[in-house]
């Protein structure tokens, strides 16, 4: 079961330009079954409650998008983990572009 964030009136910024996302011996993954090259994009998602860093997973082209720049989020997806005691949620996107839209209201 996939599951997907609604970012509907969230304010989503890039805080951390996007970079190759590496393996443990450095070398950048790729996703499974086509190939594509995987990155990886810090961004600060903002609320009415406040805000929250994340990191999202993306395949294909580098993201064209700068620090500072406010974006949109196609199909976000919340993908829980469990590791070696040790869990988390991994966020992974179709894609990030650059938003024309107007910032979130406060």
């Amino acid at each position: 079961m996939k599951l997907y964030v609604d970012t509907t009136g969230k304010q989503v910024t890039v805080s951390k330009a996007s970079e190759p996302k590496n393996d443990q011996n450095g070398n950048q993954r790729s996703e499974k079954g086509t190939g594509r090259l995987m990155w990886s994009t810090q961004v600060i998602v903002l609320d009415e409650t406040g805000g929250e860093v994340i990191s999202i997973t993306t395949a294909g082209e580098k993201p064209n998008v700068t620090v500072g720049q406010l974006v949109a989020i196609e199909q976000l997806e919340a993908i829980p983990w469990a590791t070696n005691g040790r869990n988390g949620v991994a966020f992974r996107a179709v894609s990030l572009k650059p938003n024309s839209g107007t910032p979130a209201a406060k």
